[in-house]
This record gives structure tokens, C-alpha cells and sequence, in this order.
């Protein structure tokens, strides 16, 4: 999608603080962290968000958990919450599937 913001992030098109990537997904430490820790990864291929996940792209988002995982234990990070908000309402500001990967703190229940 030539407008999105994270489709232009995965290619390079506009700086970020890379954490990670690979040829199916980009990482990048959130620019208004709200944990010690904050970092998202997103599929370079466009999904809007979790409600187009599907059979044709579940492998991909998979492989996002997977990189997670790989993440967090090369960082060293035990304790961690994995969000991903679906629509406006729910505070998604960038119609581009990602996950907000945040640590560092206690995670309150429940939240905002």
C-alpha cells in the first residue's frame, strides 16, 4: 500500500530504530514507548489488521510470534505483553497489522 505508514518503515522508505528483520516481518522500537521496553513488529506484507487474518496469511503472523519470541530472549526479557489493537475504538492509529511487544514494568489488569 503506497500510503501506509509501516508499509514505507518495512521498506526503508522512512527511518526507524530497527530492532529486527527478515524477508516476511520488520521490528522497530515504538518512537512513544510507554514501557521500559517497546517495540513493534509488522508483516512487510499490508494486512489492515487481526480481523483480515486468514488461512492464506496465518503462517505470517506465526512467524511474527516466533520472531517475538526470538526478540525477547535475545534481549534477555522474561515478562512481557503482546497487544494489537483492531479499529479505531480500540486505539489503532496505523491501519497495518502490528504487535506492540512492552516490558519493563508492571502490567496492570485490566487495561486502559
Amino acid at each position: 500500500m503506497s500510503d501506509c505508514l509501516f508499509c514505507k518503515i518495512a521498506a526503508g522508505e522512512i527511518p526507524s530504530d530497527k530492532v529486527y528483520e527478515d524477508e516476511l516481518c520488520y521490528a522497530f522500537n515504538d518512537i512513544a514507548p510507554q514501557a521500559p521496553s517497546h517495540f513493534l513488529v509488522i508483516p512487510k506484507t499490508h494486512i489492515d489488521s487481526v480481523s483480515e487474518i486468514n488461512g492464506s496469511n496465518s503462517t505470517l503472523v506465526a512467524h511474527i510470534f516466533e520472531v517475538i519470541a526470538k526478540i525477547t530472549a535475545e534481549k534477555g526479557i522474561k515478562s512481557y505483553r503482546v497487544v494489537s489493537n483492531i479499529g479505531e475504538q480500540a486505539g489503532q492509529s496505523v491501519p497495518h497489522l502490528h504487535f506492540h511487544v512492552l516490558s519493563g514494568r508492571d502490567m496492570t489488569w485490566p487495561p486502559g
